[in-house]
């Protein structure tokens, strides 16, 4: 059953249970560098070793159909994405100030990316649409999918997007691979999506070469409600808690009759929840309800633990908080309805990352270019700030190549 504990001894909950990445880093290392010195000798290797692919290449054609329901939701779902993530793209701009400085900048989409897309006790074929689309609305030319083991489900979204690079590949070789490239695999500028331990340890140790979104962990949810609907919030507690055993579900609450009345609204959903083989360990293990003196208390909590998902059911308290990967307001903006189909992504930062990023978003797969352009007059008011700052470093040839300019 899940524990009701009092946030004097709640502190432990915001370490959070490390992974031992150091030890992933360790496995994933040498097959890092098999891929990069080798290439698709080394990447089919480990593809039949590890995921048992029996291909003779991992680049796999792309094909199949959107049943009609499932199409549907994809369609809905596929709009309020690619509608949030243009919202998010930088816009270019230049200003001209009167001293005669004309200040701005350009926006240009990377040139290639690469999703991971996870296939392993659940298919997600949302996490596709959710790496797709924002590269898509950027601009993004070269879109490669990696998937160990896709479904139905995920090459027909992948032929519904238009991706005609996707390689049947998982794990530490498919991140190598995307990030070094092979004879096979296109070489990518970002690789972006969750995956395991080892796939984060692999981006880990890739991120000099090539972009990444995050080093992701075990999924989480924060949940402040001084009141409410029992049911509702048990249920979107064991929403987080049934993607994996080590997913932490927690609520922050004023009040212990409602704590003791969530609790028991778990074990009741707990008994029919076919997925509570893995939510049932996540809720004992990971999960708390903890009693606070005051939502400011909650707040201060919430800040400091950073979760991955933030639901506030009173949406006044939007304005205190500073760490969050995604916030959900009111009682009727589930989580799950965010992991699918409302719009922002659901690729998110975790294990406290939220401290210095959000989402996965549009913006990811653009670079924002900074464009100046001084006339004589301009340069010439810069000129003693800049021969004097130069010479004060140093560098000679820097204050020159301004007063040359004046002669």
């Amino acid at each position: 059953m899940i524990r009701i504990i009092d946030y004097r001894t709640a502190q432990s909950l915001i370490a959070r249970k490390t992974q031992r990445l150091e030890d992933a880093e360790r496995i994933v290392a040498p097959i890092l560098e098999d891929v990069r010195r080798h290439g698709d000798a080394a990447l089919l290797e480990y593809a039949r070793k590890f995921d048992g692919f029996e291909g003779p290449s991992v680049r796999i054609p792309v094909h199949g159909t959107l049943q009609p329901e499932f199409g549907r939701a994809v369609r809905i779902a596929d709009a309020n994405i690619r509608e949030y993530a243009r919202l998010q793209l930088p816009i270019e701009k230049m200003v001209e100030y009167p001293d005669g400085r004309k200040l701005g900048q350009i926006v240009r989409p990377l040139d290639s990316m690469g999703a991971y897309t996870p296939a392993g006790r659940y298919p997600l074929p949302s996490t596709l649409l959710m790496n797709i689309i924002p590269a898509q609305v950027a601009g993004v030319k070269t879109l490669c999918v990696a998937c160990p083991h896709p479904s139905a489900e995920i090459l027909g979204i992948a032929q519904w997007l238009g991706v005609t690079h996707f390689f049947q590949m998982g794990g530490a070789q498919a991140i190598a691979a995307l990030a070094y490239g092979t004879a096979t695999v296109p070489r990518v500028d970002r690789i972006v999506g969750p995956g395991n331990i080892y796939v984060a340890a692999a981006k880990k140790l890739i991120a000099g070469e090539t972009g990444i979104d995050f080093v992701a962990g075990p999924t989480e949810i924060v949940i402040i409600a001084a009141q409410g609907n029992p049911e509702w919030i048990a249920a979107d507690m064991l929403a987080q808690a049934e993607h994996d055993v080590d997913a932490s579900a927690i609520l922050l609450t004023t009040s212990r009759e409602f704590a003791e009345a969530v609790a028991e609204a778990l074990e009741r959903q707990l008994a029919s929840l076919p997925t509570a083989a893995v939510a049932r360990p996540s809720i004992d293990n990971n999960g708390a309800i903890v009693i606070v003196d005051s939502l400011e208390r909650a707040i201060e909590f919430s800040n400091s633990f950073a979760p991955e998902h933030l639901a506030l059911h009173d949406r006044e308290l939007l304005g205190s908080i500073q760490n969050a990967g995604s916030v959900f307001l009111g009682p009727s903006s589930p989580e799950a309805a965010g992991d699918y189909a409302s719009g922002p992504n659901h690729v998110l930062p975790t294990s406290g990352q939220a401290r210095l990023r959000g989402g996965l978003s549009a913006a990811d797969f653009v670079k924002v270019i900074s464009v100046q352009e001084l006339s004589p007059d301009a340069l010439k008011k810069l000129e003693p700030a800049v021969t004097t700052l130069a010479r004060a470093e140093g560098l000679e040839a820097h204050a020159r190549s301004v007063e040359v300019r004046s002669v």
